[in-house]
């Protein structure tokens, strides 16, 4: 437990990873501002020191969230033409299934104000599922382009395809449901196949 007084190191990043545990663990009924402090093993009061409750806590969580995804996606460019387009595209959409999943997006759900604040900042251009969705078609474009990839194949169907399966997944699924990252693996390959 970090003394008071005493600077807790990558606050952010401890105080979200201590979050998605407690909602995997619980479920989103189970996330208050002291499970999160609790799990993190920080003072109680850090997270209203860095956030203005929880409910903007959830939504920059669920932000950051969908801004790390967005940007492994737009790290796909530099992919082209390396390992298979399977692996790449997998990496990517199963990033959306990760790091909370289900549990997060459920979170979202319970908390309107949160829910409100996101969709506000993705509006306003914060990256989410569009930005993805964006740097995947460029992605299996430029494969296309290579011969990586079959001629029938049209990259923004398939892009809207895995984006919109991941965002379903995210949104119908739960603790305990299963895993949702086989189905996934298996759309992409069969989007791949044209």
């Amino acid at each position: 437990m970090s003394p008071r007084g005493v600077a807790t190191p990558d606050v952010r990043e401890r105080l979200f990873a201590a979050a998605e545990r407690v909602v995997e663990q619980g479920g989103p009924g189970a996330l208050t501002s002291r499970s999160v402090t609790t799990e993190a093993g920080c003072a109680k009061g850090l997270l209203h020191a860095h956030f203005a409750g929880l409910d903007e806590f959830v939504a920059e969580l669920c932000l950051d969230r969908f801004a790390r995804t967005a940007a492994k996606a737009r790290a796909l460019s530099g992919l082209v033409g390396q390992g298979t387009v399977a692996d790449n595209l997998d990496a990517v959409v199963l990033a959306l299934l990760v790091s909370g999943g289900p549990a997060l997006s459920g979170l979202a759900l319970t908390r309107p104000a949160a829910t409100r604040r996101i969709r506000e900042a993705l509006e306003g251009g914060a990256p989410g599922f569009t930005a993805i969705q964006e740097a995947v078609t460029a992605y299996l474009a430029d494969e296309k382009e290579r011969g990586r990839v079959a001629a029938t194949v049209d990259p923004h169907t398939v892009a809207l395809a895995l984006v919109g399966t991941a965002h379903h997944l995210l949104m119908t699924s739960w603790p305990g449901t299963p895993d949702p990252r086989p189905a996934m693996t298996r759309l992409v390959a069969a989007l791949l196949k044209g």
